[in-house]
């Protein structure tokens, strides 16, 4: 009778330690500009690209979805970035980095990649975001661009907090101009 009991014990353990779930990482990414069925293709292609399964909405521009651990989550959010896509997941050790690559103080020209631009309403949301930039003069972003060259008189990490803020991620292919912080 012990050796069935304990049979039966072993048994059911292992069929529930077989059925237990892992622990997963679920994240939802805030403030990303999605705002086109395009938007939402181009997300969709990340996230099953990565394996993992989620979603998102041009409704309230969330990004949502659960990987198998943190590492994974945070592979998922380079890849989002990578693809032009920015936002805050709430998280100190799963967010989008700072890899845009431009350094501190003011520059003349700052010729940026990366930002998903796919069609009129991203491209009219960029142009938006950088006329609020103190020191910005103009912009040539076009739709479907893969680069923006902005200039003016100004500090091109506020251009790139700008552009993270409204939901696109970008990186810098070079500085014109550079100034040192005590040339006023």
């Amino acid at each position: 009778m012990a050796t069935k009991c304990l049979a039966f014990v072993m048994a059911t353990s292992v069929a529930l330690l077989a059925g237990a779930a892992l622990p997963e990482t679920k994240v939802e990414v805030k403030k990303t500009h999605i705002c086109c069925p395009q938007c939402e293709k181009a997300v969709g292609k990340v996230l099953e690209k990565a394996g993992v399964k989620g979603s998102c909405s041009k409704d309230d521009g969330k990004i949502t979805f659960s990987a198998d651990d943190d590492k994974k989550a945070q592979k998922v959010l380079d890849d989002l970035a990578a693809a032009g896509f920015h936002g805050e997941t709430g998280n100190k050790d799963i967010k989008f980095k700072d890899d845009s690559g431009v350094k501190e103080g003011k520059v003349t020209s700052l010729t940026l990649k990366g930002a998903h631009n796919c069609c009129g309403q991203c491209n009219k949301a960029i142009k938006e975001t950088l006329k609020k930039v103190d020191g910005v003069e103009s912009e040539d972003a076009k739709a479907k661009s893969e680069t923006i060259t902005v200039k003016g008189n100004f500090d091109g990490k506020a251009v790139v907090k700008a552009l993270n803020d409204a939901g696109f991620h970008v990186t810098t292919e070079k500085e014109k101009g550079k100034e040192k912080p005590n040339d006023k």
